[in-house]
């Protein structure tokens, strides 16, 4: 039986890893989990043995085929649970993630496929982060961060690379959501802010905000 701290490390991982496409150093891992270099070896080293990761020493751990299913797996019932809280019990969007943090470990994959059904197979989350199917298959779209946007061009908000509530409570003072349209006016070469009109206002934002805000261009 897999354990709740095995699924959080191997979830961890496969973000760290760009969705399992590179190797991830453990002191990244140890960062990740708040934990001792030396604590998240020892982890990376248990899930090598129960062939969830590939590790090789000094150069860091990848997902199995096995472990990169244990994190579809968990991924999905994250982001389900966001979709519930949101839709159903009407938490804001900058509630959900540690309550999701604690209902994806549960382990009836019956329930898991009657919530989704129950939601009608959402494809994305509330942040705008895709939402794997029970085979672990998910949707990409095409997405920049407004760091990357164009001037005089104009884009909706489709997603957050930050999901923390501060952030999240941050866009909501600015009135930015998912879907919201925001035209980028000027680029600040001195600090990389960037001026945006959004519902018809104009505000300038961080580069710390620019590289966390995804856009799809209208």
């Amino acid at each position: 039986m897999i354990t709740l701290t095995e699924e959080n490390y191997i979830k961890a991982i496969y973000h760290l890893s760009k969705h399992g496409k590179e190797m991830v150093n453990t002191n990244a891992l140890a960062e990740a989990m708040s934990t001792k270099a030396s604590s998240a070896t020892d982890m990376v080293k248990k899930l090598a043995d129960k062939n969830y990761v590939d590790y090789k020493k000094y150069q860091g751990a990848i997902l199995t085929e096995v472990g990169n299913k244990i994190a579809m797996n968990v991924i999905r019932k994250h982001r389900l649970w966001e979709v519930f809280l949101v839709d159903k019990l009407h938490f804001s969007w900058d509630e959900v993630h540690e309550l999701a943090e604690q209902l994806e470990h549960i382990k009836s994959q019956k329930l898991i496929d009657k919530l989704d059904a129950f939601l009608g197979y959402p494809s994305h989350d509330p942040h705008g982060d895709p939402i794997p199917d029970k085979h672990g298959d998910f949707i990409i779209i095409e997405k920049m961060t407004l760091a990357q946007a164009q001037i005089d061009e104009t884009y909706n908000c489709v997603g957050v690379n930050d999901s923390s509530s501060e952030f999240l409570q941050y866009l909501n003072s600015n009135k930015i959501e998912l879907g919201t349209k925001i035209e980028v006016l000027h680029k600040e070469v001195f600090d990389s802010s960037i001026k945006i009109r959004v519902n018809g206002l104009e505000m300038t934002v961080s580069n710390s905000v620019a590289q966390n805000l995804y856009l799809q261009k209208v």
